[in-house]
């Protein structure tokens, strides 16, 4: 027969035995829903984490600007630029050439220039899906429904670290449409909308129907005197000399 003192000693020590096992339950799951926890935090915060390193630009003026359009909608030469937020090139033409063309040919009534993104439409011919580029030209778009395309078009410009580095992820649009000064409801509701995917997808089109081959590249076009449209492909970020020289060239030649 067993003795009492004996099986109050094994009920203990059993007891003793289930509650260290479920302490040690307790800690693992606590374990595992802290380490839940912090992986959780290193995926959700950086969607949080403030947008660091947008540069402010001091808008320049835009002549007659209307959407991605500035200048005389009735000049005598028109120039579409097929660009691409993520080019070098492109940011260069924007920087050196750009200020002394609005001066002198948009800003007198001389051209009518539009820009329209070929957006990285090489690499995403290749790659498929979308790109940092497309997206950019979206978000201009978006911008140009508040009447600011090109003070957008400038902070695009100055925001460029490179070729799908994340210049223009979803965030960092976003942040740079704050710093532009957008009402940032009407911009979001818009950018997240894909409002103007079917318009950077015509640009795309376009560009390789006039055979662009590479961005920066400008179609400039003007009627003659026997009433014919002349077109010609000027490639590449030309200093404003080149311009000037075809501009002068289609202007005498012109029926206006």
């Amino acid at each position: 027969m067993n003795n009492p003192k004996d099986i109050s000693k094994r009920q203990a020590r059993r007891e003793q035995i289930r509650r260290k096992e479920q302490r040690g339950r307790l800690v693992g799951i606590g374990l595992i829903s802290i380490g839940a926890i912090f992986v959780a935090f290193l995926i959700i915060y950086p969607n949080f984490k403030p947008v660091a390193g947008i540069n402010s630009v001091t808008p320049g003026t835009h002549p007659q600007a209307d959407a991605n359009h500035m200048g005389d909608p009735n000049a005598p030469v028109k120039i579409v630029e097929f660009s691409d937020f993520q080019c070098p090139y492109c940011e260069k033409f924007h920087t050196d050439t750009e200020p002394s063309l609005m001066d002198t040919y948009i800003a007198t009534g001389k051209v009518y220039f539009t820009y329209r993104s070929a957006g990285n439409w090489v690499s995403k011919n290749i790659r498929g899906g979308k790109t940092e580029s497309e997206d950019a030209a979206k978000s201009a778009y978006c911008a140009g429904d508040q009447n600011m395309y090109w003070e957008m078009h400038e902070m695009l410009f100055a925001n460029l670290l490179g070729e799908d580095v994340g210049s223009f992820s979803d965030r960092r649009l976003s942040a740079i449409a704050e710093k532009t000064g957008l009402d940032m409801n009407q911009f979001n509701e818009c950018y997240s909308s894909d409002k103007y995917q079917a318009q950077t997808d015509q640009d795309s089109k376009d560009a390789l129907a006039a055979n662009v081959n590479g961005t920066p590249s400008f179609v400039l076009t003007y009627t003659n005197a026997s009433g014919e449209e002349v077109s010609e492909l000027i490639e590449g970020a030309q200093p404003f000399s080149v311009f000037q020289e075809k501009i002068e060239a289609a202007l005498a030649a012109s029926a206006k």
